[in-house]
């Protein structure tokens, strides 16, 4: 991964009700760049959102999954997405992106 800065690691946040149950343990789930390592995703997170301090970063790579096309028998292929789910140390300040929901 040539030349990515830390605001392109982190793509959008995961809102789900499991997401949102991880909430309560300061673990909060994003989608990233999918050639994204822990330790960019880490310096991210801690760049983007001041005062947090990050635990431990556990990363998901899942595939594309399988589409008809028009109508047809013929298939293909969403794209391959990788997710990261990111916790946070006890005395960290919270995200205030999820804070609303």
């Amino acid at each position: 991964m040539a030349n990515v800065q830390y605001y392109d690691v982190i793509l959008k946040p995961v809102i789900t009700e499991k997401s949102m149950e991880l909430m309560a343990d300061k673990k909060y789930t994003f989608l990233v760049h999918t050639e994204a390592t822990k330790s960019q995703i880490k310096e991210a997170v801690e760049k983007m959102f001041s005062g947090t301090k990050v635990k431990n970063v556990n990363t998901m790579n899942m595939d594309g999954k399988n589409k008809r096309v028009r109508g047809t028998y013929k298939y293909g292929k969403t794209a391959k997405t990788k997710k990261a789910i990111v916790q946070l140390t006890a005395d960290s300040a919270d995200i205030e992106l999820f804070e609303g929901l």
